[in-house]
């Protein structure tokens, strides 16, 4: 089943940003690359995160972003919208946050990938922008984007088509899995689903596995 297309890859370098009174080393200003890079485990080649603790790792290998948010954020802002401005490796097309579900494999080029998690935005983004409220923003409206772990490295370029190759059985989708952490945070049916999924990423497995101790807790001490 085809998805859609790599509309734009981005990838940056690491970078000091003034911030306040004092400067932050981001890698969130992205650009499209025009030529393959290699998709490993790692992340993309030529890419630099830096804050390695919220960024990176094998569950954040490759951030995506659809374009199909754009023209939304281009009304909102009053100005027009470019591949990498949500600090995305990929900007794509057609699919969004109600396409994929949480463990779904994509074959993308040479590459294999697999969701893993819907993406949570830390403050640079609204750094980037000049908008300290657009981390909320995102929560607020699901159009977060997602995450993909990679599990066979290839070269990937733009304009390579995004194929489904597999359908997780559980079928949580992730607009569901962001309505679980930012929105009915009280769902326990809906935590458990989602801790069902071994695939789900490590950190939002330690956040949900707390969040449904604590409901635990307060319910049986009658909270």
């Amino acid at each position: 089943m085809e998805l859609g297309t790599l509309q734009s890859l981005n990838v940056s370098q690491l970078e000091n940003v003034p911030f306040g009174k004092k400067e932050v080393v981001t890698g969130i200003n992205k650009k499209p690359h025009d030529n393959a890079l290699l998709v490993s485990a790692g992340g993309i080649s030529g890419d630099a995160q830096g804050d390695l603790v919220h960024h990176g790792g094998s569950d954040k290998a490759v951030c995506v972003y659809s374009a199909v948010h754009f023209p939304y954020w281009a009304q909102r802002w009053g100005r027009e919208v470019h591949a990498g401005d949500f600090g995305e490796n990929f900007t794509v097309s057609s699919l969004t946050e109600h396409t994929l579900c949480i463990g779904d494999i994509v074959a993308v080029g040479q590459a294999l990938v697999q969701v893993s998690q819907p993406r949570q935005p830390c403050f640079k983004l609204g750094m980037k922008h000049g908008l300290p409220r657009l981390q909320l923003d995102v929560e607020e409206n699901g159009f977060t984007g997602f995450y993909f772990r990679v599990l066979e490295e290839g070269l990937v370029s733009r304009g390579d088509t995004l194929t489904l190759r597999k359908r997780h059985a559980a079928a949580i989708t992730v607009a569901e899995a962001n309505r679980v952490m930012h929105k009915d945070k009280y769902d326990r049916e809906g935590i458990a689903s989602l801790l069902s999924v071994a695939e789900l990423a490590e950190s939002w497995r330690q956040s949900l596995t707390k969040r449904l101790a604590k409901l635990d807790e307060e319910a049986a001490s009658g909270g």
